[in-house]
């Protein structure tokens, strides 16, 4: 005759209960939770979506070459221009054209972009390249005409500016002697385009 030891076969099924809780599931366990499972499909292409934009974001934000070039750039890039935000335009298409010098809708936006801050050589510059790339391109041959009047205005009065701040510091070192930049005459010679400097 066997006889059983109730202290052994409750021992036995504790030591199964905690190895079935130590990891292990039972079938019911599984059944239970294979409901939940089912819809969590949807919860795993959200986070896929999410793990993707992420990723876009980052490269967005380390400047890949490949989103600058892109036609959803150029738009914004013409938003911009749209908006007045002139700066980021150029700084934009600056970046574009580090990519590709050959781009010719980025050469057009920051030379405009350019002319809309009263940098006029740097538009000439880019309206230049563009005719380089493109001779058959009028536009740019218009604007060249219409930008270089603007721009010599502009250098002659950045000359005006330079010549009134070096007179004022001239007087101020004059004036220590009893003179004045006014004792001085400076006449341009009208071939060569050079001063001469004579005292009176």
């Amino acid at each position: 005759m066997v006889v059983i030891d109730h202290h052994e076969t409750d021992d036995r099924n504790a030591i199964l209960s905690n190895a079935a809780s130590d990891g292990f599931e039972t079938a019911s366990d599984t059944d239970l939770d294979s409901d939940v499972d089912a819809n969590d499909g949807s919860a795993i292409k959200q986070e896929e979506q999410d793990n993707h934009q992420q990723q876009s974001d980052q490269q967005q934000e380390q400047g890949d070459p490949q989103r600058i070039i892109s036609s959803d750039d150029a738009s914004i890039n013409n938003e911009e221009l749209i908006q007045g935000k002139y700066e980021n335009t150029v700084k934009e298409c600056t970046k574009a054209l580090e990519l590709n010098p050959m781009y010719v809708k980025a050469l057009v936006r920051r030379g405009e972009a350019n002319e809309k801050l009263e940098h006029f050589e740097e538009a000439i510059a880019d309206m230049k390249k563009i005719l380089e790339i493109d001779p058959s391109n009028d536009q740019a041959g218009k604007s060249i005409r219409r930008l270089e009047p603007l721009a010599a205005v502009k250098r002659e009065k950045m000359k005006e500016e330079m010549i009134a701040k070096l007179k004022d510091m001239g007087n101020s070192l004059l004036g220590r002697f009893g003179m004045s930049v006014d004792n001085f005459k400076a006449v341009q010679d009208p071939n060569t385009g050079s001063y001469s400097v004579s005292f009176q």
